[in-house]
């Protein structure tokens, strides 16, 4: 599953280049903000990858309960959120940026159950990249819509029945959670300093799957081995990456850090082929080339967009 960010340059992660309390700068004078994106976008797959391995011993909603719970402490503990001085309105951005955070992982994980992988955060990817169309509202950008919709056609062999329907499904609904939690990841990171408002909304968010991973697996969420790979999952899918990720956007653009972050549903297939041995057809992977080529291709006409209207703008001034 991807972080924060899909095709849209409003997609950074909480915080952005405001920076956090935990982790210094160090790791970004050390390494390129490019590579600190990608290996970010490895940490994440590979995290999800592991996160399936995980599921026979806590089922999908324990595993997701472990990665948010764990997650959540981590981050209260690195960033000492104050909890003081905010409004109504800063609390209800909290509440429904949690909200979608806890639904986006329901969702992918119980895709990621029943697809490959790689299709799953495929189908993913298209929530983010709906979002980045419709916010442009350019033309060109319905080209991008139409190519990712032929990449979804060839995943799908013509019929989501090739892939489980309900896993097809689930991957879809994650989706639009994905561009939900961008526009609230976006609004967190206005409203709250630093990091804080990641913390708060893990911990919301973590509190909402609490139910729902002790239902389906109860005691077995306290087995130590158990625990062990659930922090292995929250650390390298939500604290490493959002770590190297605020990091990176010290020094990196937005728009670029959306480019690469297009590059995931493939990073996603090698994680899926190298740990779960989920081989990819050649239909398979042209499928994921075209949603990737549209992403990218997105985010490229909006920059190219905003470049010519400053530009306007400066022969107006």
């Amino acid at each position: 599953m991807g972080t924060a960010v899909g095709p849209e340059a409003p997609a950074v992660p909480v915080g952005g280049a405001q920076g956090g309390r935990g982790p210094t700068g160090l790791a970004g004078h050390r390494f390129g903000p490019v590579a600190l994106v990608v290996a970010g976008g490895l940490s994440v797959q590979f995290g999800s990858a592991l996160a399936v391995l995980l599921m026979p011993r806590a089922g999908a909603l324990g595993v997701v309960t472990l990665r948010l719970v764990l997650a959540a402490a981590v981050l209260l503990i690195v960033c000492r959120p104050k909890v003081r001085g905010y409004g109504r309105a800063d609390w209800g951005t909290i509440v429904a940026f949690g909200a979608a955070m806890a639904g986006m992982n329901i969702l992918f994980y119980q895709a990621a159950d029943r697809i490959p992988l790689g299709a799953a955060v495929t189908l993913e990817v298209l929530g983010p990249l709906i979002l980045s169309v419709v916010a442009s509202r350019r033309m060109m950008n319905l080209l991008w819509a139409g190519l990712a919709l032929g990449g979804v056609v060839l995943l799908s062999g013509g019929g989501f029945d090739r892939l489980d329907p309900l896993g097809a499904a689930f991957a879809l609904a994650a989706g639009a959670m994905w561009a939900t939690y961008i526009v609230f990841s976006a609004r967190t990171g206005r409203r709250f300093p630093q990091a804080d408002g990641l913390a708060l909304a893990m911990a919301f968010g973590a509190v909402l799957s609490l139910p729902l991973g002790i239902a389906e697996a109860g005691d077995k969420l306290l087995v130590p081995s158990t625990i062990g790979l659930g922090l292995a999952v929250a650390l390298m899918s939500s604290v490493l990456p959002y770590t190297l990720e605020l990091l990176a956007l010290r020094r990196l653009p937005a728009p670029t850090f959306a480019i690469l972050m297009s590059l995931e549903p493939a990073i996603a297939a090698t994680a899926g082929f190298l740990i779960l041995s989920q081989a990819l057809s050649l239909t398979d992977a042209l499928a994921i080339a075209l949603v990737i080529a549209a992403s990218m291709g997105a985010v490229r006409t909006q920059v190219r967009a905003a470049a010519r209207e400053r530009g306007r703008g400066g022969v107006a001034g």
